[in-house]
């Protein structure tokens, strides 16, 4: 997609997400978390691996969100892509889950 492309905060995206070791990255879904108009965009992972920390939050919308089973959004594992690695838009989160995302962010942020 091009970078001009703009997306909201609560849409899930379907990405070219790095591996943090190395090789190149597999196709998942990810929650954008923030988009300013430039060629990036700030994302979280989405998986279907049950919680395991405190930031994780359960998508019980999934299905609204275009996911293809009951998935998990990991909001301590963020990261920073080029819009050119996005696939394509999936769905976007309905308002309980975007509610559970932003007391989970507020929490980190109150961290700092």
């Amino acid at each position: 997609m091009p970078s001009t492309t703009s997306y909201q905060p609560g849409d899930v995206v379907l990405v070219d997400f790095p591996f943090t070791v190395s090789g190149p990255g597999k196709s998942r879904p990810a929650l954008v978390i923030l988009d300013i108009g430039d060629a990036d965009v700030l994302l979280a992972r989405v998986t279907t691996q049950p919680n395991k920390t405190v930031f994780d939050v359960s998508i019980s919308g999934w299905q609204h969100a275009g996911l293809l089973a009951p998935s998990f959004v990991r909001l301590h594992k963020l990261a920073t892509l080029a819009k050119s690695r996005v696939h394509r838009h999936l769905g976007t989160l309905d308002a309980n889950d975007r509610q559970q995302v932003a007391t989970v962010l507020s929490r980190i942020a109150a961290s700092w």
